[in-house]
């Protein structure tokens, strides 16, 4: 084959690439909010944050901060949300990046989610944080100065794979990124997650739904583009910083769990003397995989 027809080949596979994903964002459409109640808007750092509020302002806070992947959004707390309001002041926001936050062409770091889950816990007033995978670990970090009555941390983690800027760099790339984004983020592949790593039960109605619409949103590539390249993951020894905080520490792991195994539980919860609460036949989601359940193992852990 010629070059001249190699160049035009990659140019048709580019154009073929941009005009697939121009009708999967417009089949997508807009993203409705994931969770009922007070839909707000925060300025931080140059993004408009979306977060949900619902509960009476004069109960406790609680701080709901969803995991971090493909397709993340607070809609993994949907299930908990109205059960909790009942007793408290709950808010849940998209993290920048995700969901129907601002999702910028930046390079997304550990160090801004940091300070982003710092700067939202400063908004409440002594808030319980419940945070799950990787944002467990932020969490963890900024309650050693941001003003916190406890920790619920949900199958945490602060490693989740070797760092790979090369394929942050590919998920970022304009033509073939794109491609290989689409593909991670299609309704197979994203049921097929769902079923293997984040659910022992049936995956809830929507859920799917909801990641593929969020995952075709303007901009959706960039921030999993940090994390399958391991940009996201901090550079702290999770026990020991779970062992330096001076609250209350519970940490809630799914038995089935296989993306943060509960050996690595048991592991944790020794290092920071936290309590450990098991949930039976479920996963990295044990919030939403058995909701009343969780409500009621936590009770106790709750102000």
């Amino acid at each position: 084959m010629s070059l001249r027809k190699t160049v035009a080949g990659l140019i048709g596979a580019g154009g073929a690439t941009v005009a697939a994903d121009g009708l999967l964002s417009a089949l997508a459409g807009p993203l409705g909010p994931a969770l009922p109640g007070r839909q707000e808007t925060v300025r931080w750092r140059g993004f408009d944050v979306a977060y949900a509020e619902v509960g009476d302002p004069d109960d406790p806070d609680v701080l709901l901060l969803h995991g971090v992947h493909a397709a993340a959004s607070s809609r993994e707390f949907r299930g908990v949300w109205e059960a909790l309001a009942e007793e408290y002041h709950v808010v849940a926001p998209d993290l920048p990046g995700f969901g129907r936050s601002d999702r910028p062409q930046v390079t997304y770091t550990a160090a801004l989610y940091e300070a982003f889950v710092a700067a939202a816990i400063e908004r409440l007033d002594d808030p319980a944080v419940i945070a799950s995978s990787l944002t467990g670990s932020y969490a963890a970090i900024a309650a050693g100065d941001a003003d916190v009555s406890r920790l619920l941390l949900v199958c945490p983690t602060a490693d989740t794979a070797a760092r790979r800027e090369w394929l942050c760099d590919l998920f970022r790339a304009p033509v073939v990124g794109q491609a290989a984004f689409d593909c991670l983020v299609s309704k197979p592949s994203l049921r097929y997650f769902d079923a293997r790593e984040a659910y022992a039960g049936p995956v809830p109605d929507g859920v799917v739904d909801y990641q593929w619409t969020s995952a075709h949103q303007r901009n959706a590539r960039f921030a999993p583009a940090s994390f399958v390249g391991g940009l996201l993951d901090p550079a702290v020894d999770l026990g020991a910083e779970l062992g330096a905080r001076d609250v209350p520490v519970t940490l809630v792991w799914g038995r089935e769990a296989t993306t943060t195994p509960l050996s690595r539980g048991r592991e944790l919860a020794a290092a920071a003397d936290a309590r450990l609460v098991v949930l039976d036949d479920a996963k990295l989601l044990p919030h939403d995989d058995h909701p009343e359940r969780f409500r009621e193992a936590v009770a106790a852990d709750l102000p």
